[in-house]
């Protein structure tokens, strides 16, 4: 089975990996409103996650909220919707604390991101330990914040092409072909993303790298809506793109748009994200819907123009 970095802040389905522990891309792109420390403690997706933090790790209780902020919503004025997204950030006191970052589904509560800093000693971080002590820190995490990880199947490998050495930890439950938990390690930093598990991609590596299936985008163009659009099947797509064409010169060669393509991408990855916060079901706040689409379009453009062989 092969393994990849999927990512997870806004929902796994509508990531592209850049470059590990940036900060997670989708949540850059759009304008997000800051927090200031007493607002995250009334805000209830805020405080519910600082209770679950405090009772996970204790020592964070002295730690110091140096950032905050939402996506969408309004942190002043609760009656505008709910945030799409909440993210806090605490430190512990000195140049070199102990740091924690939080970005919570503002509809579920759900903790979709965590990312763990400076947990070990600068002259022996994270990745110098050995592979059975990053699990264990792996673990630890997870265990804490999420649940169990007794249940899934794990496995560990390094991330290829990265410039430092990079560890992803999968965490899938039996039978799943996409992680439940996905874990980067890399310098003295675990991150933990919320996958949530799911069936395989329908088509696998539209574009390669290397001669390799690359498989960033297989999550957009796994769409029936646009082999719909494009009077293709997969195997189709996938055929003209191992040619040198990109998504947007296939269509356009169709007479169809490149806003037309990404309206119809970006359209699904907004609603999956929705029945994953409803837990199948449908949401019928459509400002908050069409925030998402938003959001994505910026990436959905990226894949779309996009060649085989070429370099993100």
């Amino acid at each position: 089975m092969k393994k990849r970095w999927i990512g997870g802040i806004v929902a796994a389905a509508i990531m592209i990996p850049t470059a590990a522990f940036a900060a997670p891309p989708l949540i850059e792109m759009a304008t997000r409103t800051p927090m200031t420390a007493e607002q995250v403690k009334v805000d209830v997706v805020g405080q519910a996650a600082l209770d679950k933090l405090y009772r996970s790790y204790p020592e964070t209780k002295s730690f110091e909220i140096v950032d905050a902020s939402q996506l969408g919503g309004n942190p002043a004025n609760a009656s505008q919707g709910k945030a799409i997204q909440t993210s806090i950030v605490l430190q512990e006191k000195g140049d070199h604390g102990k740091k924690i970052r939080l970005d919570l589904n503002g509809i579920t509560g759900e903790i979709e991101h965590v990312n763990q800093e400076n947990w070990q000693p600068q002259d022996k971080p994270v990745i110098s330990l050995t592979d059975q002590e990053i699990k264990s820190k792996v673990d630890d995490l997870i265990n804490k914040l999420y649940g169990s990880t007794g249940k899934y199947e794990y496995s560990m490998e390094p991330m290829q092409n990265s410039d430092s050495k990079t560890l992803i930890l999968n965490y899938t439950e039996k039978g799943s072909t996409t992680p439940f938990y996905q874990a980067l390690v890399q310098g003295n930093t675990i991150s933990v993303s919320l996958i949530g598990g799911g069936p395989a991609a329908t088509v696998e590596g539209f574009f390669t790298t290397n001669g390799k299936p690359d498989y960033t985008a297989d999550a957009f163009l796994n769409d029936e809506k646009l082999f719909a659009l494009l009077h293709m099947s997969p195997a189709e797509l996938k055929q003209e793109l191992a040619k040198g064409a990109s998504v947007a010169e296939i269509a356009a060669s169709k007479k169809i748009s490149k806003q037309q393509v990404i309206d119809v991408i970006a359209s699904t990855q907004a609603k999956k994200q929705f029945q994953a916060d409803s837990h199948g079901g449908a949401s019928d706040d459509e400002r908050a819907l069409e925030q998402l689409k938003q959001m994505v379009e910026p990436k959905v453009s990226q894949v779309i123009e996009h060649k085989t062989e070429t370099p993100w």
